[in-house]
Formats: C-alpha cells, structure tokens, sequence
C-alpha cells in the first residue's frame, strides 16, 4: 500500500513511524512533514489546507489511503474532497468532525442524546455572557472558544473577575479570533482527567487504551493550557468499571448520535473526560488522535495499525478477526517547547544532541516542530519542538527515560515540566 500522511506534529510522526512498519505498506509520505518525519517518510511541501495539491498528489501517486493527522482540514472538509475523487481517506467528514470544530454543537449533542458532561451555556454577545456571570459569581467555570484554538483556547476561572476577563477577550478583544466568536461557559469539574479514543466506522468502535494529556504549561498543572506538554498511557483513573462505563455511555453512545444526527462518524474518536465522584463527564470530543497522547498510545500499539486504519474508513471493522493487542507496559511522554510558548515564542534556532539519543523500539524522540536544514542541522520550527517518548516497566521508569534523552538535548529556551505523571 501507498499511504499519505497529512500534518506535520508529533502526532503525525508517530503515525507515520507507525505506518511504515507495516509489512503491507511499501511507501509512506507526509504532507508537510517535518525535520524528524524525513527519518521514516517522504515528506512532500504541501499545506493541510491546500485540498487541491493534495488530491492532485494522490492521483499523480497512486495513493491508497491518505491519513489526516490535524483537526483543521478535518473540519474544512478534507475528507469530503478527496473521497469525493474517490480516494480513501481515514478521518471523518466536515459534517461529524463538527464535534471538535465547534464546542456550542458539541455540548447541545451531548445534552439531546443523554452523554454525560458538564453544565453549559452558550453564548455570543457579550452583554448577555457578563449578566450570566452576574448570577453565577460564588462558582469557579470554565470559558471555552467554541471554534478550532489550536488546544489553547480553554479558560479555567477561579474567581469572578477572571471570567470576565476570559469572556471578555474572547467577545471583546476577540483573543482567539472568529473561533472565539461564540463562547461556551461550562461548570468546573473536580476529579482526574482521561483521554479514552476509538477507531470508528461510522457503527463500530474499537476502543483503544486510555492516556492522561498534562494541558497546562507549567508544572503543578499551573500556567496557561497549552496543546499539550506530555501524556502518559494507560491513565492512572481509568480503572475497568471507569473504561466499561465510557465505552458503553461515552463512546458508542456518540457513534449512535452522529448517526441519528445524520453525520456518521468514521476515524477517530477521541473523549477527554474527567472522572468525578458522580461518574465520567465529557470535558470534549476531539476528531482525531490526541497530541501528545498518539506517542504513547502507538508505542504500546503491538498490532499492525494500516488494516485498522483500512477497515475504519471502509465501514468494516466489525470484519476484523480480533482487537488489536497492547504491550502490557505503560509509556510516557515529555513534550520540549519554545521560550514564551504558548504565548509569544521565537524559532529557527538549532537543537543540539539529538544525536546523542540511542533510540530503540522503546524510545523515540518524535518530532513537533521542527525543520531540517540542506546540510541536515535540525531547527525549531514551532512552540511544541519535540515529543520524547518511552515505554517501560513502569511509568517512573519510562520518564526517567523520557527525562534522561532530554537531558542530552538542547536548543535556545528550551523548556519542558519535569513533573509529567506525577500527581
């Protein structure tokens, strides 16, 4: 098989250094690609949204299947156009990638079809957001862009006065530009997140293992939420009766609703959930596999991926003769970013030691954003740089890895958390 890869993360590295150890797969590219991508693809310069190029390279290729990595073109109907060429794509249609694309739709989907989540309201003027807060003043809430903000655009609001600052950047002083248009202010959940995906075929899923992401930017879950700054997999609340429950309440119950919504979900499904003491609630949908928590959860991923892939854009999974199977050993991830990220950071500068890094089948340093240079100097490239990623017998074990390849790495601010699956 021929199989193209769009994005240019570190969840897209992983897919393709996943893909390309398929024996069914005689050639794997990417679509940008990046610095790290070129050590296991052919990456070809073309942006996720330029749908033309892209359909023009799949027919030029031949490519059997195109896998795409990022929610932006999901949500702008990539999907939509290259089948419409006839070409087989893993990811879902504009229409179900909806339930990333716009948080308003999401909440009232889960509220018609009974999935549990959190208390929320929507809303788009601000006047109206201001007098709500005015009732709601004793709460802590959490204020969510509705549309696409890149995993930044969520706002948790201890107090009164910072909810209306977050409403107010969002409505006002348009922070996260059209995304932040309409707003969707939800209650503040205690409990421990999980990240619980299934590979779906518009009425199957295939449940994967779970992961924890660490969202915000400085350690002791402080600072800024960010895209992600590492994961851990399995996650340490996902108990059995916890996965049961989301498979059965979350999940197939989602797959259920998209269909009756007449938009059949095909691709992946990712739940982010917080486990309260009344049971899992949807924090958010996401339609596609999570950054970082696709480098752990492919590492453990014994099976060979592609047919899986396959069957889920061809409506067959309930084909398949089993599930897949999981090393039994848990993996970690530590993400390195910019100075400044994930506000105000600078790139273009080089990373030194990557050299250094004996990797193997049980570590990989996955790369976020990065580009390669003529002469092979690898730069950063964006405000998440690279992904390092390991599996061991423990979780400690696999961070002490995680940790002891970075420590051999370096670029100009050069910052990670060194508390990744403590808590």
């Amino acid at each position: 098989m021929k199989i193209l890869v769009v994005g240019g993360g570190g969840r897209e590295h992983a897919l393709c250094w996943k893909i390309a150890r398929s024996p069914l797969v005689e050639k794997v590219w990417c679509a940008p690609g990046n610095g790290g991508i070129a050590k296991v693809a052919e990456c070809v310069p073309i942006g996720v949204e330029d749908f033309a190029r892209l359909e023009a390279f799949c027919r030029e290729q031949r490519v059997d299947l195109v896998v795409v990595g990022p929610e932006a073109p999901l949500c702008l109907g990539l999907t939509d156009a290259l089948q419409a060429a006839g070409i087989k794509v893993f990811g879902p249609s504009r229409l179900a990638a909806e339930i990333e694309g716009s948080k308003a739709f999401c909440r009232e989907l889960c509220r018609r079809h009974h999935i549990p989540s959190p208390q929320s309201w929507t809303f788009s003027d601000l006047a109206t957001a201001l007098a709500f807060l005015e009732g709601h003043r004793d709460e802590r809430l959490v204020v969510k862009a509705s549309g696409l903000a890149a995993g930044k655009g969520v706002l948790v609001c201890d107090d009164y006065d910072s909810a209306r600052k977050a409403v107010a950047s969002c409505l006002e002083s348009g922070a996260f530009g059209a995304a932040g248009s309409q707003i969707v202010i939800e209650e503040f959940l205690e409990g421990d997140e999980v990240s619980m995906l299934a590979l779906c075929d518009g009425r199957t899923i295939v449940p994967l293992e779970s992961a924890k992401d660490h969202k915000r930017s400085l350690e002791g879950d402080k600072g800024p939420n960010t895209g992600g700054m590492g994961a851990i997999s399995p996650a340490p609340a996902a108990n059995p009766r916890t996965i049961k429950h989301v498979e059965s309440q979350v999940l197939v119950q989602a797959i259920h609703a998209m269909v009756q919504e007449g938009r059949p979900y095909r691709g992946i499904l990712y739940a982010g959930l917080m486990v309260t003491p009344l049971g899992p609630r949807v924090l958010e949908f996401n339609a596609r596999f999570g950054d970082p928590e696709a480098q752990p959860l492919l590492m453990r991923f014994e099976s060979d991926l592609v047919p899986f892939l396959v069957a889920a854009a061809d409506g067959s999974l309930d084909k398949l003769e089993s599930g897949p199977t999981w090393d039994a050993r848990p993996a970690a991830c530590v993400v390195a970013v910019s100075g400044g990220y994930p506000e105000a950071y600078s790139t273009g500068f080089e990373i030194h030691g990557l050299d250094d890094v004996e990797e193997d089948d049980d570590l990989v340093v996955f790369h976020s954003g990065t580009t390669r240079k003529p002469d092979g100097t690898i730069l950063t490239a964006g405000g998440r740089v690279l992904s390092v990623t390991a599996k061991a017998k423990t979780v400690r074990a696999a961070l002490d890895r995680c940790y002891a390849a970075l420590d051999k790495i370096s670029f100009q601010g050069m910052r990670y958390r060194r508390d990744i699956g403590q808590r």
